[in-house]
């Protein structure tokens, strides 16, 4: 089917619970977002980057009425408010070289657990590999409950694929899809780039995404295809 727009737009990442394809790598995960509690109220959610981690934080706030925010914004004087609701903190371990949002962390750990509120925090690798230097933080979040988004199947990948073409308002044909499946590197970030390049291409090229030009861009180096324009 041919492109629907022939001028770049954004991409608009779709975030919702109907947006995201379940499949054997993430079920566990789903159902522990969707679970009504978790032990000790708090999980942790790990995975690579663009395997689901900030998508499955948005259904959960939406579905809790929580907030969402970065480790690197957290601040100590929010610790109070961020405390009276829900609360999922993305990429712990980009704050393990800042003392001070470790130690805001470790405070809105304690009273949001206190305060009866449940506390997501995600980081894409296991928590025992976050190495945080502030050992009471480390330890508690190596208490939590953990789960893993895990390496994509066959379905997950084509899903993921097929929802980054449809965030950048694309339609390429069912052998695009099945063609990337078969051949690229399985990595969800490897998807995100390949959809890029499709679509920087095919722009430029004022052409529609064809399995062929998806030959060309996973037998190209990336570069090639960025200087194209």
């Amino acid at each position: 089917m041919a492109r629907q727009l022939n001028f770049d737009l954004p991409a608009k990442t779709a975030l919702g619970r109907e947006d995201f394809f379940v499949s054997p790598a993430n079920a566990l995960a789903v159902a522990m977002i969707s679970a009504t509690s978790w032990p000790g109220n708090k999980l942790v959610l790990s995975g690579p980057a663009g395997s689901g981690k900030t998508h499955l934080a948005h259904v959960w706030a939406a579905e809790t009425g929580g907030r969402i925010l970065h480790a690197t914004d957290l601040r100590h004087e929010d610790v109070p408010a961020l405390a009276q609701t829900p609360i999922a903190i993305e990429d712990v371990p980009m704050i393990a070289d800042d003392a001070e949002r470790q130690k805001t962390l470790f405070h809105l750990h304690n009273l949001t657990l206190a305060e009866g509120n449940a506390l997501l925090m995600t980081g894409r690798l296991a928590p025992k590999f976050w190495e945080l230097p502030l050992p009471d933080l480390q330890s508690r979040i190596e208490g939590a409950h953990h789960v893993s988004l895990d390496p994509p199947d066959d379905a997950l990948l084509g899903a993921v694929l097929a929802k980054l073409f449809v965030d950048r308002q694309l339609n390429p044909g069912p052998e695009v899809i099945s063609y990337l499946v078969k051949h690229m590197d399985r990595r969800f970030e490897t998807a995100a780039d390949v959809v890029a390049q499709l679509d920087m291409l095919a722009l430029t090229e004022k052409r529609d995404i064809t399995r062929a030009l998806a030959v060309r861009v996973l037998n190209s180096d990336p570069a090639e295809v960025a200087s194209s324009d």
